[in-house]
């Protein structure tokens, strides 16, 4: 259960508990009262009778004594001055009337009178005492748990808020904040921390980023130098140059790849305009590469306008298709075509290669992630093509997913807006 549910669950059970005592002192209380009174009535009738029988003479030289307290039924047969002790009529209460006897010794001998009240006015009394209760705690603990109820739910509406926000933010959404509600209390220390923790975790990973672009952006000169002076080895050097080239290629393709994740991870603005994308897919798949025994058939509609950044979507199609013929036993397939009545284009690259298995379908987007199969065959892959593809697909608010296609072979979508104007 949660919090809110136990809160007005225990203030329900409190509140009834202290109701039903409550309920049990008042009733005890009450029935004392009314009987203390009915007994004092029917003690002041039986001494006015008494004075009365003395008043006449009846009692001359007489005196009265006290006498028990008992309860009779109600009998309008009953004389109203003087009347005698129901036979056999034990002391205390237990009918209609209460009884209080008094003897008085008069010339005649000695007479008992006897005073009554009703009882009749106070079980009336608890009657209604019991009448407005029975209904009366049952609904004041329906308002209470309502009220109960909505005071927890509006006490934690600003924790669902924080809950919400925190769920919300990732590793790109770190200058988000959790709402702090204006009360001093501790939901309000509870968003501050949070806030607080959010300020230092931002700090940090903004430190790693710059971090990683700084060191990027100084290895290029010194690579770009390493490339220049090997280019320019003596021929009795070519070969062994030759190696080191490649070596250079790799450390400078990596360089750019991490500035450019770096960039990526800033969330830096992008530039952005009207791009052709079926002119950058035709050309991006129709470059040349390392393995020339791939074929790489293209099939493209026309004329798919998106708002983006072309160095970013050339290189978006680039890592596709190099993924693609990296992992291809011998054909690669590139589609872009139209979704009809979405707005959206949908770029397919499809390879007859070993596919992706379904445990690493959504892996493979993680940097430097390379499957089993992919190691022995890798021709100078860092594991960051895919997750570069990915990042530059968010930016453009596209998907990027692997999806069901030939056995065996990995197929890799995706999905662009396209301009509102071009969806006209």
């Amino acid at each position: 259960m949660g919090v809110r549910l136990r809160t007005t669950l225990a203030a329900t059970a409190v509140v009834a508990a202290a109701l039903a005592l409550a309920a049990v002192a008042l009733f005890s209380a009450l029935h004392t009262s009314l009987t203390d009174s009915a007994n004092a009535l029917a003690a002041q009738d039986a001494d006015h009778k008494a004075a009365v029988l003395l008043t006449k003479g009846l009692g001359a030289g007489g005196k009265v004594s006290g006498g028990g307290a008992t309860a009779l039924p109600p009998d309008p047969g009953l004389p109203g001055d003087l009347v005698g002790p129901p036979p056999g009529a034990p002391p205390g209460e237990g009918g209609g009337l209460v009884v209080i006897s008094r003897s008085v010794d008069t010339g005649s001998g000695r007479v008992t009178v006897m005073g009554t009240a009703s009882l009749a006015p106070a079980r009336a009394a608890m009657r209604t005492l019991t009448a407005v209760l029975v209904p009366g705690i049952p609904a004041l603990l329906a308002l209470v748990a309502w009220l109960t109820w909505l005071a927890v739910g509006r006490a934690l509406r600003p924790v669902s808020a924080i809950r919400a926000k925190v769920a919300d933010i990732t590793a790109r959404d770190l200058h988000e904040r959790v709402p702090e509600p204006a009360s001093r209390d501790e939901v309000g220390a509870l968003a501050r921390t949070v806030n607080a923790t959010l300020d230092r975790l931002q700090t940090a990973v903004g430190a790693h980023r710059q971090f990683v672009a700084d060191a990027a952006h100084e290895l290029r000169s010194p690579m770009a130098v390493l490339r220049t002076r090997l280019e320019l080895a003596r021929p009795v050097e070519r070969r062994l140059a030759a190696d080191a080239l490649d070596d250079v290629q790799r450390l400078q393709t990596l360089t750019a790849d991490l500035l450019l994740l770096a960039r990526l991870d800033a969330r830096e603005p992008i530039r952005t305009r009207e791009t052709d994308l079926a002119q950058i897919v035709a050309e991006e798949a129709a470059r040349a590469r390392p393995r020339t025994d791939v074929q790489v058939a293209l099939r493209l509609t026309p004329d798919l306008l998106v708002d983006g950044s072309p160095d970013q979507l050339r290189r978006l199609v680039a890592n596709l298709v190099d993924n693609a013929v990296r992992h291809a036993a011998g054909s690669v397939t590139v589609a872009l075509t139209h979704e009809a009545g979405s707005g959206q284009a949908r770029l397919d690259v499809t390879d007859d290669g070993p596919g992706i298995p379904p445990e690493h379908q959504a892996t493979v987007f993680d940097r430097f992630t390379r499957l089993d199969h992919a190691r022995t065959r890798d021709t100078g892959g860092s594991g960051l093509g895919l997750s570069i593809a990915r990042d530059i697909a968010l930016a453009h608010r596209a998907t990027l997913q692997v999806v069901p296609g030939p056995a065996p072979g990995a197929r890799l979508r995706a999905v662009f807006p396209l301009r509102t104007a071009a969806r006209c």
